[in-house]
């Protein structure tokens, strides 16, 4: 039986995007090119109307050393003054989207909507690209998310102070995002 996957491990791994859960290694998904269209897009969008923060996609989010658990979200949102680190911690980290795959539905929708929880992300959105495209936004009361909104076309919403207009519809069309 192989041994578990330790941090140093993981560290001296070649680049890609597996995540290890609890020491094992979890193959990344194959990610259509809606998802990446809408992952590239929702970094970018949120990076540039975001003050005094920073988006970013596919980066490492360290939720357990002890047991290792590494996910690597969607969309990472956070106010490190200087985000050039290998992984992110919980602690860094104010926001999570999670674009749904064919292969990462009940993974997003359960596993790691209770993985966020425990360590303390406030808020955790879910994509949905298919027709028509949805989001629902969570945000951390009492230790468990709560639903604060289910969205489609276009969602007016405020993050963290900032209001935000965001269209679901244009994270795989070519119509950019407007202000």
């Amino acid at each position: 039986m192989k041994s578990p996957v330790n941090l140093a491990d993981w560290a001296s791994m070649p680049l890609n995007r597996a995540e290890v859960v609890s020491g094992v290694l979890v193959p990344p998904p194959q990610l259509g090119t809606h998802h990446q269209l809408a992952v590239g897009r929702l970094a970018y969008w949120l990076d540039e109307r975001l003050t005094g923060r920073s988006a970013f996609a596919a980066v490492e989010l360290l939720l357990a050393e002890e047991s290792l658990t590494i996910r690597v979200p969607d969309v990472v949102v956070t106010s490190l003054a200087d985000p050039n680190v290998p992984r992110l911690s919980p602690e860094d980290v104010g926001l999570v989207i999670e674009v749904l795959s064919e292969g990462t539905v009940r993974t997003d929708r359960v596993t790691k909507f209770s993985e966020y929880a425990e360590v303390g992300i406030e808020h955790y959105w879910i994509v949905d690209l298919d027709d028509p495209a949805s989001m629902i936004t969570y945000r951390l009361v009492d230790g468990d998310y709560e639903n604060f909104g289910e969205h489609t076309g276009k969602v007016s919403l405020d993050f963290d102070g900032t209001p935000l207009t965001l269209d679901l519809d244009a994270l795989t069309t070519r119509r950019a995002q407007r202000p």
